[in-house]
């Protein structure tokens, strides 16, 4: 381990690079069946064909569940952006191209992304009513089974340094609505406190994919919901007053 470059750390999680591999090493605390499930969603969405790092194995490492894959080198869409801000509307409409390439998509094993907001809902500290609410506006959503990364932001972007684009993160993976996954890019943008970059980028979607607007509102209660279960402490009012709101025009 003389060798690793750490390249994130979290709370509950250690990212690195050890040679050609990347590890993802979670604490002592973490989940061993989000562990697992995190690897079984990047193992289906590999098989899907879409550019994105391959599992190697699942491991332990000093006690403590490690995600080991190929190393992916470059920089993400995040930092190219900050780096380059005079090609901050180039990056965007590359990263909206992306989010609309990752739709096309499919993998029928991965798990149901409604079946996962309505658990989510169940969850929430939200009054009875709102979550009725919730529950209703997601059981009159039209089903659907399109590949959503459920995370897709600039930093879940590497281009590589021959300009190939990989998504990672894929630990959100669900199979469902696109608008759902839009609805929560939007809200990372607005958490971010990147209100007007948001707005930027779900007028672009919207221009590029045909999706009305309106379809993306109707999810931000759900998916703000959601978001408020393992949001962090500091966003979780202000997902929870999402929540709370029935319609958005």
């Amino acid at each position: 381990m003389s060798t690793q470059k750490v390249i994130a750390s979290r709370p509950d999680k250690k990212i690195y690079v050890e040679g050609d591999k990347v590890i993802k090493l979670f604490d002592e605390h973490y989940s061993k069946s989000d562990i697992l499930n995190e690897a079984l969603n990047q193992s289906r969405v590999e098989e899907t064909g879409i550019n994105a790092p391959h599992i190697i194995e699942v491991k332990k490492i000093d006690g403590k569940w490690a995600i080991v894959m190929n190393y992916i080198p470059g920089k993400t869409l995040a930092q190219l952006m900050q780096e380059n801000p005079d090609k901050e509307d180039e990056y965007l409409e590359k990263f909206v191209e992306l989010q609309m390439h990752v739709h096309t998509f499919r993998s029928p094993l991965l798990n149901k992304l409604r079946d996962k907001m309505d658990r989510k809902i169940d969850q929430t500290e939200l009054d009875s009513a709102t979550k009725f609410e919730l529950h209703t506006r997601l059981s009159g959503m039209m089903p659907r089974t399109k590949l959503c990364h459920g995370d897709f932001n600039p930093s879940n972007v590497i281009v590589t340094p021959d300009g190939e684009y990989y998504i990672v993160d894929w630990a959100h993976a669900t199979q469902g609505n696109a608008g759902a996954d839009v609805a929560r890019t939007y809200l990372l943008f607005v958490l971010a406190g990147r209100q007007d970059f948001a707005e930027k980028y779900v007028n672009l979607f919207c221009e590029k994919s045909g999706m009305q607007r309106k379809y993306i509102n109707a999810w931000l209660p759900i998916v703000a919901a959601s978001q408020s279960v393992k949001g962090k402490a500091e966003e979780r009012e202000t997902l929870i007053k999402w929540a709370s709101v029935a319609e958005y025009i």
